[in-house]
């Protein structure tokens, strides 16, 4: 497939897991990527194995956070590549504690690396987009918008992110700008392995255990997630705006 023939993707959080997934995909299917990380070190192995598949592909740094670092790597890509027609906000962090030992900077950082980022990339990005009167957003909020023990701030900032992007969709609608979300539910990546160390746990057993709980019998890995991106990315689902879609195997 070439989807994304002549489009220029922007996939932040891409250095590893979710993001690096749907920057291969995208590339894969002819979009010239944007491979953002916060340090560019991090995204440059990404960009180099697109690249060496004969796909188009960039390392940028840039910590999504900050305002006016944001408008640089925008207008850097716009400059590389000529455009900016996908935005795929992926970049976020977790600092996981219950309610009563969660210290404000945990709070705060989350909602800023999960929430105002994505605020800031999709307030640059719009520009562009408006302007060619075309443009498609995906969000990564997560199952745990619905709620998870000892995740209050993740939690309050996945939902934050679907919030944000139906307000979006009414917005930029009349652009034909589309903004959807993708919540997924547990994948095998760096994160959550991470998550599972934290917490005492095997990696391995870690995933066992979710994959117990998921009709399916197994968590999913992050190019099964990349794919729902792709599909929302495109001009498949050209007539979906506003919506978030879990995918998380099932699970209630």
């Amino acid at each position: 497939m070439s989807r994304f023939t002549d489009r220029t993707a922007v996939v932040t959080g891409a250095a590893q897991g979710i993001g690096a997934a749907t920057a291969h995909r995208l590339a894969g299917e002819g979009a010239a990527v944007a491979v953002v990380d916060l340090v560019a070190d991090g995204a440059r192995t990404v960009a180099d194995e697109i690249t060496a598949a004969g796909g188009r592909a960039v390392a940028i740094g840039c910590d999504v956070t900050d305002a006016d670092a944001v408008e640089a790597m925008t207008a850097q890509v716009v400059e590389t590549f000529g455009g900016l027609h996908v935005l795929v906000n992926n970049a976020g962090i977790t600092r996981d504690n219950l309610l009563f030992k969660m210290p404000v900077e945990e709070w705060d950082a989350v909602l800023a690396a999960n929430l105002t980022s994505m605020f800031l990339c999709c307030q640059a990005a719009q520009r562009q987009m408006v302007t060619a009167r075309y443009g498609r957003i995906v969000n990564l909020s997560s199952r745990s918008a619905l709620g998870n023990r000892g995740q209050a701030n993740y939690a309050a900032a996945k939902a934050g992110v679907q919030g944000l992007t139906a307000t979006l969709a009414l917005e930029l609608g009349p652009f034909d700008i589309a903004v959807n979300a993708v919540a997924p539910g547990y994948v095998a990546t760096p994160m959550t392995a991470a998550t599972a160390v934290r917490t005492g746990s095997d990696p391995a057993a870690h995933q066992q255990r979710a994959a117990e709980q998921i009709p399916l019998r197994r968590v999913a890995q992050p190019a099964e997630i990349a794919s729902v991106i792709a599909f929302l990315a495109s001009d498949d689902a050209s007539y979906v705006t506003g919506q978030t879609l879990y995918v998380n195997g099932g699970a209630r």
